[in-house]
Parts: structure tokens; sequence; C-alpha cells
């Protein structure tokens, strides 16, 4: 029996780096010598002399839609795809790999921006952050920022440089040497430096790579990487769950990469904040039925770095059946609404974990009724603060938190999730 042969590739996605056509490998210029079609951005096509005779098809804007009429549209064709540097590491690979599969791509990468940057600086590169802008809200970068850390922020364009250096000020990092690299591996590489209080160069190269080394302003907030971040460092209107619950709080609701948390009356959002704070892949709903408030949690968000935090104004349980499958889910208000506890555990797939905080009698009935019925921990949480009684000084103890936290083993009756 012949055996089989794999299918060849649909597509080659060749990377490409400011230094154009002599930068790449030999392999690299054979399949975009034999490419029946080119497709890139106008400048990367620019890129390509004429004897790679394809025929050259520019990137539309919005890209990511347009991806699979574009790729069907010359379907039978040998298509070979331009990107930027190495095409898997924040690239167009990612999206071809998942509308084609990994066995109809063949990529050959060039050295990423990032690579060289590491290169000009003398970073290791283990050892440096890297934020994206692009096609991203800037407020991203704020989750990233911490004394002596070294981030590579990937630029939208011209403008990003001003827009770091600006959201550097407002956070208390104003004094973070910064250093603007354009071009980066081309003929016309240049790099402009200074810092983020005193930046005033004008708009350089759209293709820009800056690197930051973080240094906060004298009496400047600090923000740690772990649950529990300051009170201050909220907006709110004294409905917030203080910094040493939220932290146990938070260690009870153990996040982990990419998953998923409802923070169900979400008050000034820190929860569903800090929760998406522990990797940039965590992901959060918080649902708060006062549009004010809504409001604020939004911009608590954008302030500390997780803008795609996802706010939903209503009231729970009525909008939860419109939401995708938590893997956690947080109740910080609103305990005694009908069926509110019943729709968040039949919501919650086998594995999943809720915690529930209360400071009133009534809710707190309930919370051991839900222990009684399904197990897992009620615990009293208690914080007393010293405070000045005279000349002397005494404890004050804040409202004690009920909490009630389960894993859900198996599917409850009547959960057909």
């Amino acid at each position: 029996m012949t055996p089989e042969h794999p299918r060849p590739p649909l597509v080659t996605v060749v990377g490409i780096g400011a230094d154009g056509w002599a930068g790449l490998s030999e392999a690299a210029r054979t399949e975009l010598a034999a490419a029946q079609v080119l497709i890139g951005a106008g400048r990367q096509l620019d890129l390509i002399p004429p004897r790679c005779a394809g025929t050259r098809v520019p990137w539309p804007s919005p890209l990511r839609p347009a991806v699979p009429g574009l790729l069907a549209a010359h379907v039978g064709r040998r298509i070979a795809v331009l990107a930027s540097g190495d095409p898997m590491f924040y690239g167009i690979g990612r999206a071809l790999t998942e509308i084609l599969g990994p066995d109809r791509l063949h990529v050959l990468p060039h050295p990423s921006s990032v690579s060289y940057a590491c290169a000009r600086v003398g970073w290791p590169l283990e050892d440096t952050e890297v934020v994206t802008l692009v096609g991203r809200p800037a407020a991203r970068l704020a989750a990233a920022l911490h004394e002596g850390r070294r981030l590579l922020v990937l630029s939208a364009d011209a403008t990003t440089p001003a827009t770091v250096a600006a959201l550097l000020r407002d956070h208390g990092f104003g004094p973070s040497r910064m250093r603007v690299l354009e071009q980066l591996g081309g003929e016309d590489e240049a790099c402009a430096e200074g810092t983020a209080d005193g930046w005033d160069h004008p708009a350089g190269d759209p293709l820009n790579v800056v690197a930051v080394e973080c240094r906060t302003a004298p009496g400047a907030l600090r923000l740690g990487a772990v649950p529990g971040l300051p009170d201050e460092a909220y907006a709110h209107d004294g409905q917030l769950t203080k910094r040493h619950v939220r932290a146990v709080t938070l260690g009870v609701l153990a996040p982990a990469p990419g998953e998923l948390l409802w923070d169900i009356g979400g008050g000034s959002g820190s929860i569903a904040i800090e929760w998406m704070r522990v990797h940039p892949s965590c992901r959060a709903v918080t649902v708060e039925r006062d549009p004010v408030r809504a409001a604020r949690i939004a911009e608590n968000a954008d302030r500390l770095g997780v803008p795609g935090l996802r706010v939903v104004t209503g009231r729970a349980p009525d909008c939860l059946d419109r939401l995708p499958t938590p893997d956690a889910v947080f109740i910080g208000g609103g305990l005694t609404a009908p069926g509110l506890l019943d729709t968040c555990l039949a919501a919650l797939p086998p594995g999943g974990r809720l915690v529930a905080n209360t400071v009133t009698l009534e809710s707190e009935a309930l919370l051991a009724a839900q222990h009684k019925a399904h197990g897992g921990e009620l615990t009293r949480l208690a914080v007393s603060h010293a405070v000045p009684v005279g000349t002397f000084t005494g404890w004050r103890q804040a409202m004690p938190v009920t909490q009630w936290s389960v894993r859900k083993a198996t599917q409850l009756p009547g959960d057909d999730r």
C-alpha cells in the first residue's frame, strides 16, 4: 500500500522585518518567489522585489473579520502571507491558526521586534515583560507597572510613546526611563530617550517599540502584585470589599490563568479587578444594578490596568442567563434576591467555586442553610484597627463578615449545563 502523504500547507506565513528582503532567509525568499498570491500590509508588500510575481493583496481594515473571506477568495492558489517579525508573537499567525488549524500553515519566523529591542538595550528577554497596545487600550499597561520592572510596549502607531509617557505620569511613574526604538533592524533604525516626566519628543516613526524602566515618584501609592490592594486605590461610595477581607476572598476564589469570574453585586468592582490582575488571561464579568456604580467600576478597572472587565448593569439573577459559563462566582451583594444562590450554583460546572460574603443576619442565616445543604466552609472574618482613644490607643472592630465557600463536585438536580 502506498503511504499517504500529508497535504501541502494551504498558507505559508513569512515573517519580515524592517530590513526587508535582505533580512530574509533563502527558504523565505523561495516561498515568496513561488507564491501566486502575496497578502500583507502595504508597507510589507513594498519590501518585496518585482521578481516575486504573485498577485499582491493588501489586508483590509478591520483585518480579523476579513481573513476567512480573503483566504476563500484565493483557494486553490499558492498563498504567502507576510507578517511582522515572528508571526506567532502577537501576529497574524494566531488568527490563521485559529481559522485554518496548525496543520494547514507553514510558518517561517523572523526575529521579533522584542528580540531586536532586548538586543539593543541589553535586557535579558526572559526577564522583560511585554505589553502590546496594538488594537488594545493603553489602560492595560497600568497593571504591569511596578518599581524596577522592565517593560517593552508594542506601539499601535507614532502617538503611542506620548500616550505611554502620560499614563506613566498619571500613575506615579513619572521618573521612569523611556527609550523609543524605531525601525528595528532596518537602515533607518533610530532611538529617542528621556523620562516620562520630561517626554517632549515629537511623534516619530509608527513602527516603534517603547522600552520602559519603571521608577516610582516619591509618595506614589504602591500597588502590589497580589490581591489586597489599598482601599485608596478605588473610587467608591462605601460599597467596597475592604482590603483584608478582599485578600482572603480572592485567596479562597483561587483564580488561575484563563478562568472567568462572575462578580455579583460589584459595588466598586474590587473583587473582579483584582481577579483579573492575577494574570493577563483572567477574565471577569461584574453585575451591578446601580448605573452610577457600574460606571465607577469601569473607571476603576481602567485605572488599575484591566480595561477588559465586562460590566453588566442589571439585577441578578435576572441577567445571569445571558452570561458565559463561569469558573468561579463571587456574591458580594443581593444574597436575599429570590433564586440567586441556586442560579449561581447551577451555572457553575463541576469543580467550579462559589464564595459569598455578608454582614447581615438575614443573609448569614441563608448562608448557614446553604452550608448545611451543600457543605463547603463557613467562616467568620473579623478585622480590627488600632485607633486613638484619647491619649492612648485602642482597637476598633470593623463589622464581621460571614463567608461561605463551596466547590461544586457534581451537577445539582435540574442543572442541565
